[in-house]
């Protein structure tokens, strides 16, 4: 993994969660990025994020949902209809064709409504273990902690985890986390990830650097710039 120096060791459970915590104050506004008014909407918008953006997203949704509001509305689109109205996420035909098995599934599988489990999302087309803990933990209330680049990312730096497999750091983080935390602990690393601790981290800007074995590691290299945003560019 890119700019990921590991400790010996992954920190104790109660430093993770005073970090966390640290965290958590820096980024009070963590949350999922993607707009939604349900957990039908949350898994389509989940699954169209792929290799894309949230924001991009985002402006492809509302005229999705208005075609396609729910389970049998999406489970008899016509492709070509659908290609078009998501084109703009890319990879819009493997797209296209998964959220159309997911929504077919849930009409033969589940009546159309959206089941609360993770080996009952998991078994949906299209439908892996990151994009269903997004679903659970936020529209099915369900603690479930999803790890994508960024939470890989900053996890390994900080040493929350130690290694590059979702599932093994999934698990080492929900281990030193009480399940009402894990879902805001997913949103508050991914948020690091995209405006602190970035592939080029701004490590001056991170309020647990002086716990980080990251920056540790930087600061072992003189040679090595430590990044700070100008003061033109901080609002963004």
């Amino acid at each position: 993994m890119t700019g990921t120096v590991r400790g010996p060791d992954v920190k104790p459970p109660a430093e993770t969660r005073r970090i966390l915590g640290t965290l958590e104050q820096q980024h009070p506004d963590a949350d999922t990025e993607l707009h939604y008014s349900n957990a039908f909407e949350l898994l389509v918008a989940a699954m169209l994020s792929a290799q894309s953006t949230d924001k991009r997203v985002n402006l492809v949704t509302p005229a999705l949902f208005r075609r396609y509001p729910n389970a049998q509305a999406l489970a008899g689109a016509r492709s070509p209809d659908l290609e078009r109205l998501i084109h703009a996420t890319g990879f819009f035909r493997a797209k296209s064709k998964a959220l159309l098995g997911m929504a077919q599934a849930l009409v033969r599988d589940h009546g159309g409504e959206m089941p609360s489990t993770m080996d009952e999302l998991t078994k949906l087309p299209g439908v892996g273990r990151k994009t269903a803990s997004v679903v659970l933990g936020h529209a099915v209330g369900i603690p479930a902690l999803p790890v994508d680049r960024h939470v890989l990312r900053v996890a390994n730096r900080i040493g929350l985890a130690a290694s590059d497999k979702p599932e093994i750091v999934e698990r080492q983080l929900c281990g030193a986390l009480p399940p009402p935390g894990w879902t805001r602990a997913s949103d508050t690393l991914i948020l690091h990830g995209r405006r602190v601790c970035r592939p080029k981290p701004l490590c001056l800007e991170c309020r647990v650097a002086d716990r980080c074995d990251f920056f540790h590691h930087l600061q072992r290299r003189p040679a090595a710039p430590v990044r700070t945003r100008s003061r033109e560019t901080r609002k963004l």
